[in-house]
């Protein structure tokens, strides 16, 4: 498969998911965001053949209704939360919840749904939204690049899942504003000590890990790495 296909294949999935995705509530989250923050959506990251989809909790009756409208996709009978693709021309979309109520990033529930049950992630609160983007034709919004790369950040994930979830971090660091990282500090500062330990050891490892085919090469942005790293460590030093 090349860049180029899997990119066509991306755009057709969010062109599917649209009367969901353009719904209040609704953001594309997950491992395919850095292919979205790329110049012109570029889509050179080949991290995973799916896209999730968080909803908001107080959201999940009107995105329910709008399901039906999804054309190219069905549910699977197995797991109705996620849907998927019809031809080779789409990917696989997973359905997740968020709850602002959850103070914890690690509290994590299930909303039970015959038709759409959602499993809800504490994590998903850290994203903030960001403004609605378009993207070739397709509506959407997008979460703030800070958030995003703290919740990446609190990967438990461990051997090649795991390196690869950092690599998407990298993507996201190499997309970030002084501003985003600014607020990213804000939101680690709002961590409890064993959460704010877990950001910068996966920092740390990120900072040696070594290329993977499809994703970005760390070694020539270690310097940037290790320089978010090193502003955390001064804001423990500083507490």
């Amino acid at each position: 498969m090349t860049q180029m296909s899997f990119r066509a294949r991306l755009l057709n999935t969010l062109r599917a998911a649209q009367p969901v995705i353009a719904l209040p509530g609704v953001m594309v989250v997950g491992s395919e965001l850095p292919n979205l923050l790329e110049p012109d959506a570029a889509a050179t990251l080949v991290v995973s053949e799916d896209v999730d989809i968080a909803v908001a909790v107080e959201a999940h009756a009107t995105v329910k209704s709008a399901l039906q409208h999804i054309v190219g996709l069905h549910a699977s009978p197995d797991e109705p939360s996620v849907w998927l693709p019809d031809s080779a021309d789409l990917i696989e979309v997973n359905f997740v919840g968020r709850d602002r109520s959850l103070s914890d990033p690690e509290d994590n529930y299930v909303l039970e749904d015959d038709e759409l049950p959602l499993l809800v992630f504490g994590a998903l609160t850290l994203l903030g939204e960001g403004r609605p983007a378009r993207v070739e034709g397709i509506e959407l919004v997008l979460p703030r690049t800070s958030g995003l790369l703290l919740e990446k950040l609190l990967t438990e994930r461990s051997g090649e899942k795991g390196d690869r979830d950092l690599l998407v971090v990298l993507g996201l660091l190499l997309a970030a504003t002084s501003e985003d990282l600014a607020e990213l500090e804000q939101l680690y500062a709002g961590l409890r000590a064993e959460l704010r330990h877990s950001v910068r050891a996966n920092l740390a490892v990120l900072s040696l890990l070594g290329p993977r085919p499809g994703m970005p090469d760390p070694r020539p942005h270690r310097a940037r790495i290790v320089g978010l790293l090193r502003q955390l460590e001064r804001h423990e030093a500083a507490r």
